[in-house]
């Protein structure tokens, strides 16, 4: 895109200096460039085409550029977004092993990995045609003359467009505290100026940890970024629902620890310039710094799930407490396994998560659900999974894997990795009998997303049920299978289960009609197939159907 202005200045936005173009950005032939782009210019073609939007309590599978114009403008309390950060990461998610504990079993869960491709061109051709307001192209433009077709550059001008609508979303009185590290931080933070407005920052808050490896040859890189902005100056800040405990010694406070007659004690501290003191009673805690020391979660903490990049509990639970009212409404735009979601659901708070990756969705379902109890599915939506046959084709003509993902989803079994899985793609683990060391049983899972079957593919779930030790096998079909393949599926004969004696069809065929018309496999009962926090009730023997 060569810039062809005569002069070689870009048209002047309003209240912004003539900037010459750097020969890259812009091209005067188009309708209107970023630089020319006036903010009326920008209200008119950023109109969010809005649908009905269900109650709140609602996880989105999808996207989040394309959910966020459903949510309702100024109709969100806070805000927390824990992106991906631009660290060149390939992120798994642990499953449970056969006795419950964290397994190096894994699947590919998301890529921390960006590059300028064709989403990024097209993301930038969006803000040259005014997806942004005028403000934030500045800022994109700006950043293009230093970062040109960069793998950074593609992560600002996928962000962007995200923030802005996270700005309509939130309501006048509202928080947003996006999570980052040092790896973009620098970049975000003036994006976040320029979307939100510097007068509108409030703190950069440092979240101190200390686990992991230890350079020799630079300083031990033990924190990440949270940047802290309000959509305006009159913002929800519930100062007292944060305090921590004041210490009685000097490290806390400093200034003279004194007693009032009623023999509360509190802490004499001299104001900048030591004009003024202030009295500060020990009982009634303190503000938390801008530092935060909240351990990260570690391999044998109660809440973790095996999920990349999960955070604590207790980080959230101080952002949820300290910016939104009692029963607002809280989005994490990024939700990946529910942290946020589930601080809101703890505190009282409505709820909107959203996450890109279909593992992300199942594994917050089943977080809530260990949390809280099966009622718990009762009180939020799914949206963008699939409900009817319709929805489950287009699941699997748009991504195979995710549709293979929801298909073992729906029968409680553990999904496997992307490839290399020799056919298999999910596990469902039951208990063979209930005494202890349990002894664990397997029904080996394959999808066909296709529309052309033959008996062949049932003969090689079978060949592959023997070969793996596994004692079941179920083949989940898009279409109807053909009566060769049902007459192949009873050749292989029974399975009778050890603890009751049950007998059960070895090789079985399901439809995606039946599972969602919800029948289930002839199996026994499923173990949970993520790994379930301790602090939740479980049972070995769950009755999942």
């Amino acid at each position: 895109m060569q810039c062809r202005h005569p002069d070689g200045l870009a048209p002047k936005v309003p209240g912004q200096p003539v900037i010459r173009c750097k020969g890259d950005f812009c091209t005067k032939s188009r309708s209107s460039t970023v630089m020319g782009l006036e903010a009326s210019r920008f209200a008119e073609h950023h109109i969010p085409t809005m649908f009905p939007m269900p109650n709140y309590n609602t996880l989105f599978y999808g996207d989040n550029l394309e959910v966020l114009p459903r949510i309702a403008s100024d109709s969100v309390d806070l805000i927390y977004l824990d992106p991906p950060f631009k660290s060149d990461a390939q992120y798994n998610v642990l499953f449970r092993t056969l006795k419950g504990d964290p397994s190096s079993a894994q699947i590919h869960a998301f890529d921390d990995t960006w590059s300028w491709g064709v989403e990024a061109e097209a993301a930038l051709a969006s803000i040259e045609a005014g997806s942004v307001p005028p403000e934030v192209a500045v800022f994109i433009h700006a950043m293009f003359s230093v970062l040109k077709k960069s793998d950074m550059m593609a992560y600002l001008v996928m962000m962007a467009p995200r923030l802005v609508e996270m700005r309509r979303v939130l309501r006048s009185t509202g928080s947003i505290y996006l999570h980052c590290d040092p790896t973009a931080s620098h970049y975000l933070k003036l994006l976040m100026d320029a979307v939100f407005g510097v007068k509108f920052f409030q703190n950069e808050i440092i979240w101190q940890y200390s686990i992991g490896g230890r350079s020799r040859r630079y300083f031990p890189r033990k924190h990440d970024v949270i940047f802290f902005y309000t959509k305006s100056s009159d913002y929800v800040f519930n100062d007292k629902d944060v305090r921590v405990p004041m210490d009685a010694g000097t490290k806390s406070f400093g200034g003279r620890l004194e007693e009032d007659e009623d023999g509360r004690k509190y802490r004499l501290v001299w104001g900048t310039g030591r004009k003024k003191l202030y009295k500060y009673y020990l009982d009634e805690g303190k503000l938390p710094e801008d530092v935060w020391p909240i351990q990260s979660i570690q391999s044998q903490d109660a809440e973790r799930l095996g999920y990349p990049t999960q955070k604590p509990l207790a980080l959230l639970d101080r952002i949820v407490r300290a910016s939104s009212p009692p029963g607002g409404v809280v989005l994490d735009p990024f939700c990946g396994c529910g942290t946020a979601v589930d601080a809101a659901q703890q505190l009282g708070r409505q709820w909107i998560g959203i996450d890109v990756a279909y593992i992300a969705i199942d594994l917050i379902r089943n977080r809530l659900v260990g949390r809280y109890g099966p009622d718990i599915l009762s009180t939020f939506h799914t949206d963008g999974i699939p409900q009817d046959v319709e929805g489950a084709y287009a699941l699997a003509d748009a991504n195979k894997i995710d549709f293979e993902r929801w298909a073992v989803s729906m029968v409680h079994g553990q999904p496997t990795k992307a490839s290399g899985d020799e056919g298999i793609d999910g596990n469902i683990f039951f208990a063979k009998t209930y005494k202890e060391p349990m002894d664990v049983g397997t029904c080996v899972v394959s999808v066909k997303g296709g529309g052309n079957l033959n008996p062949g593919m049932v003969r090689d779930l079978a060949g592959t049920v023997s070969g793996s030790g596994a004692q079941m096998g179920l083949l989940v079909t898009r279409v109807n299978p053909s009566a060769g393949m049902i007459t192949e599926a009873s050749k292989h004969g029974s399975y009778i289960h050890e603890a009751t004696g049950t007998i059960y069809p070895k090789i079985q065929i399901m439809t995606v009609t039946e599972l969602l018309d919800d029948k289930h496999p002839s199996i026994p009962s499923p173990l949970p197939p993520y790994m379930q926090a301790t602090w939740a009730p479980a049972s070995v023997a769950v009755q999942l159907f």
